[in-house]
């Protein structure tokens, strides 16, 4: 048996069993699956055991890294689109937009004066870097006692960052490589980049969707290929799309994006089972890159670099969220909160490997430069996320803060405007009819905790899940609940 196979087998058996066994761990320690892994990497790396041996440009670590970005991409998009937008406009707006682009700018300068890189790296390496990795976040927003706009700002961030990161990321690629020349040939670039990609993911996604719905309705598909189809609509895109000249990534987003809004009628497992493979090959991909970084590390200037690193996790971040959060209705503990919580990781790397592989000079620089970066976020966000996390939750525990009052939309509006309200001798008399009002509890988990009172029959919501419960009852009774009187009360 080729010795390549044989080290990749053993690879996937070590992702599988490690992560199964240190999962019960993660979840209560201050430690997370990318220190673990990428900490793995490291010791196999040559620079430790010399177990594995591979340049950035190997076969294999680029085969893991599309498959997986591909896949993050469009999974991200998929719950993007089902969650849905509607009244939280701001936050793509301002933190994707202005925050993007503020972030990318502090570290472009940053590079540029630390390391003593062209003003064209420096850039590339803003870019990089600005990307926020869905990964690490995961241990911050399953605390259920953060409040859900907080939480849902951070997903939204996170699932949707490389949209705005990726385009500029491939046309300064093109810039470096003098790929385009006059006004023609950029505009034949940006129309590639930004609209062939997303138009041929868009139209697959759809037409994908829309075939397995019609199927499933007609013959029943069972729901292991179901799971399988979906991967085959990322791969079948990002080929696609490559083929035709767009961009694959962009693409796979659409066609996730396309899957959710069109809201065909696809079984669950179409997600559940897309998350378990990026999930293994998110992993993998972590070792296969701590390999590597624990090669090439040594090719930059460690203290600048460290500085550099410094200057991304505590200035960049935390300054550009400042700013484009400083009108919202929310507390200073929460601002603190999203401003640490943009870490680096997989993603930052899987677009420092796409510089790689487009032959842009100094690229393996910029990696290694990338990979000191990412391994400081790693370790500080992965140990802090747990317990930042449960001293947050505590805190909204012990007093009220605004954002548990509005969802992920309204920490923009301020207050909530003036709602119909009823005394309590009307809701007694109304709770002794013969179709008594729904009651909902609706108050802040402090005040929820501290004050033992309650209604008789009454259910518990928290005030930022009350969209959330809303749509579940929706989902599970339908029009059933068409009319049905609800009482909300809070102190």
């Amino acid at each position: 048996m080729p010795e390549e196979l044989v080290t990749g087998f053993a690879l996937v058996a070590i992702v599988l069993t490690v992560a199964g066994l240190a999962s019960g761990i993660v979840e209560r320690a201050p430690i997370s699956f990318p220190m673990i892994f990428l900490g793995l990497g490291f010791v196999l790396g040559e620079r430790g055991l010399g177990v594995l041996r591979f340049g950035p440009d190997d076969a294999l670590l680029e085969t893991v890294a599309t498959v997986t970005l591909a896949m993050v991409l469009c999974l991200e998009a998929v719950k993007i689109g089902n969650i849905g937008m509607g009244g939280a406009g701001f936050v793509p707006i301002l933190s994707l937009g202005p925050g993007t682009f503020i972030i990318v700018s502090i570290i472009a300068a940053a590079s540029y004066f630390l390391l003593d890189v062209s003003v064209l790296m420096a850039l590339l390496l803003g870019t990089i870097l600005a990307s926020t990795d869905p990964v690490v976040l995961r241990d911050v927003v399953r605390e259920s006692r953060i409040p859900a706009s907080v939480r849902q700002a951070l997903n939204i961030e996170a699932g949707t960052n490389d949209i705005v990161v990726l385009p500029t990321l491939l046309i300064l690629i093109a810039l470096a490589n003098a790929e385009a020349t006059g006004a023609a040939g950029w505009t034949v670039l940006v129309a590639e980049v930004l609209f062939l990609g997303p138009v041929v993911g868009f139209a697959i996604g759809a037409g994908a969707a829309w075939l397995m719905s019609r199927a499933d309705r007609r013959y029943g598909v069972n729901e292991v290929y179901q799971s399988l189809y979906g991967v085959g609509i990322v791969l079948l895109t990002y080929a696609v799309a490559t083929a035709l000249g767009g961009d694959g990534f962009l693409a796979a987003f659409a066609a996730g994006f396309a899957v959710a809004v069109l809201n065909f009628d696809l079984c669950q497992c179409f997600l559940d089972y897309g998350e378990t493979t990026s999930e293994m090959a998110m992993l993998l991909s972590f070792i296969l890159f701590g390999v590597v970084i624990s090669d090439i590390f040594v090719e930059v200037p460690l203290l600048p670099t460290l500085a550099l690193a410094l200057v991304v996790i505590l200035v960049a971040r935390p300054l550009a969220i400042a700013l484009v959060l400083r009108k919202a209705s929310i507390s200073n503990r929460a601002r603190a909160f999203i401003g640490w919580f943009g870490p680096r990781g997989l993603n930052s790397l899987l677009l420092a490997l796409l510089v790689i592989h487009a032959g842009v000079p100094g690229a393996e620089f910029i990696l290694a430069a990338v990979g000191v970066v990412v391994t400081v976020s790693v370790v500080a966000h992965g140990a802090s996320a747990t317990p930042l996390s449960r001293a947050y939750g505590r805190a909204v525990e012990r007093e009220t803060h605004e954002e548990e009052r509005d969802d992920v939309g309204g920490i923009f509006e301020g207050d909530a405007s003036a709602s119909i309200r009823t005394h309590p001798d009307h809701l007694a008399r109304m709770l002794e009819e013969d179709e008594p009002p729904l009651v909902l509890d609706v108050r802040t988990r402090s005040q929820y905790e501290q004050d033992k009172t309650r209604i008789p029959g009454a259910l518990r919501v928290a005030p930022d899940r009350v969209e959330e419960w809303a749509r579940e009852r929706e989902e599970a009774y339908g029009s059933q609940v068409h009319g049905q009187r609800i009482v909300a009360y809070c102190t």
